[in-house]
């Protein structure tokens, strides 16, 4: 019995897929949008290879069965999404020059947790597997007065307050299994 709920689970993990469905900037001193990238092309995220006023995010490996813990930054009043867990990955950032920008994006899973900082993204890019070249990743995480966090009102949502200059503000998140997707 045990092997076939271990067959169902990664038969699952592997044909679900949670997405970002959106997002905006609600206000900002620059000129950006909320935009959504396409991983089926290959692109350089990091050092400054955007360097515009636009908030962005991506899907990264979906709906994968965790073999171990993950820690994270935001979420789970333990800062541990538990292993067997089938988590989606999602990578958003603000690669602006110098501007401040406060938005939201929305995903059609519940946000599980957040990795906002080098030690939890880098130990978390085994969820990444996409055709995106993750440079400067020394870097990546939020700075001092930068904020995110996950709506209260609306588990699907993700609110950021981010002040960007070089190279950035990168932020991974995580969802549930997305329900949507298997129907």
């Amino acid at each position: 019995m045990i092997r076939y709920v271990v067959l169902f689970a990664l038969a699952l993990a592997n044909t679900a897929s949670a997405t970002v469905t959106g997002g905006a900037i609600v206000e900002q001193n620059g000129y950006g949008t909320f935009v959504k990238l396409d991983t089926d092309e290959p692109f350089a995220v990091g050092a400054d290879t955007f360097d515009d006023d636009n908030l962005y995010a991506f899907d990264e490996d979906q709906n994968i069965l965790l073999v171990e813990p993950v820690r994270v930054d935001i979420g789970d009043e333990d800062g541990v999404i538990p292993q067997g867990t089938v988590v989606a990955s999602h990578y958003i950032f603000f690669d602006s020059l110098a501007g401040t920008h406060y938005g939201y994006v929305d995903f059609d899973a519940p946000v599980l947790g957040i990795a906002a900082f080098q030690e939890t993204m880098f130990a978390t890019d085994f969820l990444a597997n996409t055709s995106v070249d993750y440079i400067s990743i020394e870097l990546r995480g939020l700075e001092p007065g930068d904020y995110v966090w996950i709506d209260e009102d609306n588990p699907q949502r993700i609110w950021v307050y981010w002040a960007g200059s070089s190279p950035g503000d990168y932020i991974r998140v995580f969802t549930a299994l997305s329900a949507a997707a298997m129907m």
